[in-house]
């Protein structure tokens, strides 16, 4: 996966470098339009794939946000980011890709997603032996794995961040529409 990072990362910063020879010609509102189409559209795609890896690993994806909202804001290089990304609204790369995974886990709650999805995916119902409290919580079953590996699956880390969400979350219909 480190390879396909760098290849992203290169690839938004080369966007970001062309897009600051603009920053002369163009207001903050056509910069961050062109930010998120270029940039930001890139960090997004097939993102759900990097779930688990190490904070080192998805560092250069997370150096090319905060140069982005850097470029959009117009700060220098050693001004901090965590208010920038706030001002703007993105989330830190390592929290999108756990957002992404939970709105693909409440499409599959609602049957909104592929069949193949659909299969690999199930909910505890209160049809089995026994009636859990889980089973009014809206509660994913996460199936074992003994790798680690095995863990950044979809069957697994979608059912874990799931049920790591607040029950008053899981429950609610309007989440991701």
């Amino acid at each position: 996966m480190k390879k396909h990072i760098n290849k992203v990362a290169s690839s938004c910063f080369y966007h970001l470098r062309r897009l600051r020879q603009l920053g002369f010609y163009v207001d903050q509102e056509v910069m961050t339009r062109l930010v998120m189409s270029l940039v930001i559209s890139r960090l997004d795609y097939c993102n759900a794939v990097l779930v688990g890896l190490p904070a080192s690993t998805v560092a250069p994806l997370q150096r090319a946000q905060n140069a982005a909202a850097r470029l959009v804001l117009g700060l220098d290089r050693r001004s901090h980011i965590k208010p920038a990304r706030k001002r703007l609204h993105w989330l830190p790369v390592h929290f999108r890709i756990i957002y992404k995974i939970a709105t693909l886990m409440h499409s599959v709650l609602h049957r909104r997603c592929p069949q193949y999805l659909l299969d690999i995916i199930s909910f505890n119902d209160g049809t089995g032996r026994r009636c859990l409290r889980s089973t009014t919580t809206r509660a994913a079953v996460v199936q074992r794995t003994r790798t680690q590996l095995g863990h950044r699956a979809f069957s697994v880390c979608g059912p874990t961040i799931w049920n790591s969400l607040p029950k008053t979350l899981r429950l609610t219909d309007n989440f991701a529409q």
